[in-house]
This record gives structure tokens, C-alpha cells and sequence, in this order.
């Protein structure tokens, strides 16, 4: 390829007599702020604000659907693609070369034709680094040289890329465990309402994670609450929801396998809980009690305002062995098929109307888009339908989720975007993806006089700045008590 690599100006967007259409629309929303409200990137990229290491530790290793891809042939090993075992002791060799990582990502850039990830990646590459070579095995170390240099300059440090990137928000995920001090760093430093912390409960919940009672300790210890039996372990939950409020979270986030929002008796819950410390709570058990904890999260959202985010349907580490070696999120996380109808009504009917809940939820599973969400966030006051969300957020199942969706829900029972990922430069490729996409959707609802065009860039602006901002208030922080 002897021409510089440029990427057209109207990708994503339809072909046809859509396009000009389109292209109107996406005009009024391609320079918007980006709010940010569920992602995975670590805090301490913006606490810390290092340069980045190299291009491998930023754009290759980070990035499960890119490191899926490539080991997907069979031809290369996550030690390979620079993934450590959990047992250091292991003789496994570990590839320690990140030119030797990146080439091997190079070599295999063909794989990501027709994907999302390719999508990202060349609005990396190109748009926020400056590239001009699409990557080859034959150029794999001179991009290398060329970004590895592009990385040391200032201009290309987190924060900096925050503001070029038009980022207004962004919302990290972190335990519950966690002593946030790193936000309350930034908060020092003025970035408190701009990278905000996320309630990520969910090894507390599963009482037959093989870890449980560790985490349990940690949140004892953490919150200064003795979590060592239910009521105790309930209170310490509560304390630690309100100092992530406390430090600028808007939501919580659960990433359960099934949706079961069934509420137990309290004497039964105690019980499981007990049966859990001394490790004889059954399967069943351990099922009951995470959907139980799933109602009792609800509740408490009724009580602080936390904005409660649903995010079912994964089945992680599908590859046992892979996981137990290199540990969670390692071992392959498979979709499966949800239901929702049944297990959010015991949720729904408790909160679904109270006017200080808010939940959002999400799928893996589009078939319940228009069966089952759509019907529920096109009633429940409470209720939005969150976006699609790690294998749905291409261009076609962006698509498909608005053609699903948008008759019954509308456009104002949904979330606004979310980039979901940690992947740090490709959220600006995500959320343009977004943008374009729900441009080419409205730009047919105005092609088939269905909207006027006025109607379609409003509704896109709304999408693109305004929903998420009204789906994920800040929360007041409550009074003191004495």
C-alpha cells in the first residue's frame, strides 16, 4: 500500500440516498462531549498520569476482544500475547518483549476484517496517533518505533488525551473493597467531578466464590464494620456505598450470570450467609442468595440514590482450566441466553415506580431486546434499557438494537451509550461508532417520513449527550446524622 492510510470521512454511515441524510445528522453530534459513564479503565491512569508503557501495553495486551482474535487460530498462546500465569512459579514462558507482542498483533491485523475491533483500532491508529501505515508483519517494528515515540511526548499522557479526547465524564469501576484513595487524589487535584468511581460489588455477593470469605475480611477491614455475619455484612455494604458516594459515584454495577432478583426471608438469607463461612451453602443456596442480594441492592439504591446497572448474561471462563491458570476474565467469557420477565419482577414490582430508583439494565442476549426489555423500560418508571454492550457493540448489532428497541421503549426509555471497556484510546472510536450508527437509523426514520429532520438531530443530540447525562445523576451526599 503506497498511499498514506486515511479513513473516509463517511464510514459506518449507510450507503445510498440515506447517506446525506445521515451525514446531517451525525454533523450535529460528532463534536459533543463524551460522558463516559461505564467503562473499565483503571483509576490510577489518571491518578498516577504516567506516559503510557509502549503500544503493546496500551493497545494490544488490555484488550480481550483483540487478544480472542488472535489466539482464535490457534497459533498463538495468551503466554505469547504477554498474559502471566496466576503461579509465578509456573514453567510457563512468558513472553516479556512487547515489540515481540506487537508484531504478533501485526501479524495477524487481516483476522479483525469485518469486526468492531478493526473499526477501533484504525481510529486509534490513524485519528489519535497519527499513523499513516495500516499494519503489516513487514512494518509491525517500525510502527512500533513510531508510536513508542509518539507515547513519550506530554501531549499523549492520560489526562491530556482527556481533554482531546472531549471527555466531560468518566466512570472507572472499582470494588467494593476498594479504599478509593486514588479519587480522592484526583479529587484534590480538581478532577473529582470528571473521573468518578463505580460500586462494583459483585464478589461479595456470590457466597460460593472460592475467595468469598477473603473478600469478606477486606470489606470488614475497609469499612470498619465487622462483616462476619448478615446483619453485620449488610451494614458494611451500606458503608461502603455511601463513602463511594461520598466520593462522587452516580451507579453500581453487577455483572451476574442470571438475572434471579427473587427477595428471601430474612432468617433465611442469615442462615445461607452462616451456611457460606463454613463452606456447606449449596449451588442452589449460593443461586437464592445472589439474587437476593440483587433485590437488597435495589433497596439500598432506593435509600442513597446510586443508579443500579444489571449486566448479566456472561458466562465466565468458559475454559476452566485457562482460568484456574491464568486466572478471572482469562479463561473465555461466553454469552448465554437470559430471561428477564419472570426473574425482574419481584425487583420490579417492589421499585419499579419508586421515584428514587433507577436501573438500568443490559444483555448479551438481543433476542429479549424487543420480547422482554424494551416491553419492561417501556413501562417501569425506574427502568431504562442500557446499550448494547461487548459483543453487541458493533456497527450492525448497534443497528439491530435500535430497529428492536425503538418501538416499544421509544428512544428516551434507553441509557444513551456506553463504551464498556479499558481499552483507554479507543473510547472516542466507540462512542463516533455510536453516533454514526444512530445517525443512519434516524436518517431512515426522515427518509421515510416518519420523523422530520429537525426531530432526528434533536433526538440524536439527546442520544448522544443528553440521556446519559439524565440516566446517571450525581448523587446528593446525605447529611451526617448528629
Amino acid at each position: 500500500m503506497s498511499e498514506a492510510w486515511v479513513l473516509h470521512p463517511d464510514r459506518a454511515l449507510p450507503a445510498g440516498e440515506l447517506r446525506p441524510l445521515a451525514k446531517e445528522i451525525y454533523a450535529a453530534t460528532a463534536g459533543l462531549p463524551l460522558v463516559s459513564m461505564h467503562g473499565h479503565v483503571d483509576v490510577g491512569v489518571f491518578a498516577q498520569d504516567r506516559p503510557f508503557p509502549d503500544p503493546a501495553q496500551l493497545l494490544v495486551v488490555p484488550d480481550h476482544y483483540l487478544v480472542r482474535m488472535v489466539i482464535s487460530q490457534g497459533q498463538v498462546s495468551l503466554p505469547q500475547m504477554g498474559v502471566a500465569p496466576v503461579d509465578a512459579s509456573a514453567e510457563v514462558e512468558v513472553e516479556q518483549d512487547p515489540r515481540a507482542i506487537w508484531r504478533r498483533f501485526c501479524e495477524h491485523w487481516h483476522l479483525f476484517r469485518g469486526t468492531p475491533t478493526r473499526y477501533w483500532l484504525e481510529h486509534e491508529l490513524v485519528e489519535v496517533f497519527g499513523v499513516t501505515r495500516r499494519p503489516s508483519a513487514e512494518n509491525a517494528d517500525d510502527l512500533f518505533d513510531e508510536l513508542s515515540e509518539i507515547l513519550r511526548r506530554p501531549e499523549f499522557r492520560p489526562r491530556a488525551l482527556f481533554e482531546r479526547f472531549g471527555l466531560e465524564i468518566i466512570a472507572t469501576t472499582d470494588p467494593a473493597t476498594a479504599d478509593l484513595a486514588q479519587h480522592a487524589s484526583l479529587a484534590a487535584e480538581g478532577w473529582g467531578d470528571r473521573v468518578v468511581p463505580t460500586f462494583r460489588p459483585d464478589p461479595l455477593l456470590h457466597v460460593d466464590r472460592a475467595d468469598w470469605r477473603g473478600q469478606l475480611g477486606a470489606l470488614s477491614e475497609v469499612s470498619g464494620v465487622d462483616a462476619g455475619d448478615y446483619e453485620g455484612y449488610l451494614a458494611a455494604l451500606r458503608q461502603r456505598r455511601r463513602a463511594f458516594v461520598e466520593a462522587g459515584a452516580r451507579a453500581t454495577d453487577h455483572g451476574h450470570l442470571l438475572t434471579d432478583t427473587t427477595q428471601l426471608p430474612a432468617r433465611e438469607a442469615a442462615r445461607i450467609f452462616r451456611a457460606a463461612l463454613t463452606g456447606e451453602a449449596t449451588a442452589a443456596e449460593a443461586q437464592a442468595f445472589s439474587g437476593h442480594m440483587l433485590f437488597e441492592m435495589a433497596r439500598m439504591s432506593t435509600e442513597d440514590g446510586l443508579v443500579m446497572q444489571l449486566h448479566p448474561g456472561s458466562l465466565r471462563d468458559h475454559d476452566a482450566g485457562l482460568a484456574r491458570a491464568f486466572g478471572h476474565d482469562k479463561g473465555y467469557d461466553i454469552p448465554i441466553g437470559t430471561e428477564y420477565t419472570r426473574s425482574l419482577r419481584p425487583l420490579l414490582e417492589a421499585f419499579g415506580h419508586h421515584p428514587n430508583f433507577r436501573f438500568i439494565v443490559f444483555t448479551l442476549d438481543e433476542t429479549t431486546f424487543s420480547r422482554e426489555l424494551a416491553p419492561l423500560a417501556g413501562v417501569y418508571p425506574a427502568m431504562k434499557l442500557g446499550a448494547p454492550w461487548w459483543f453487541l457493540d458493533s456497527p450492525d448489532g448497534m443497528r439491530r438494537y435500535r430497529e428492536a428497541v425503538t418501538e416499544t421503549a421509544g428512544f428516551y426509555n434507553t441509557s444513551g451509550f456506553v463504551d464498556d471497556t479499558r481499552a483507554y484510546p479507543s473510547i472516542p472510536a466507540r462512542f463516533d461508532l455510536n453516533r454514526r450508527v444512530d445517525a443512519g437509523y434516524l436518517a431512515r426514520l426522515v427518509a421515510e417520513h416518519r420523523l422530520e429532520m429537525d426531530e432526528a438531530i434533536e433526538t440524536a443530540v439527546d442520544l448522544a449527550y443528553h440521556i446519559p447525562k439524565a440516566a446517571y445523576p450525581p448523587v446528593r451526599v446525605p447529611a451526617v446524622a448528629g
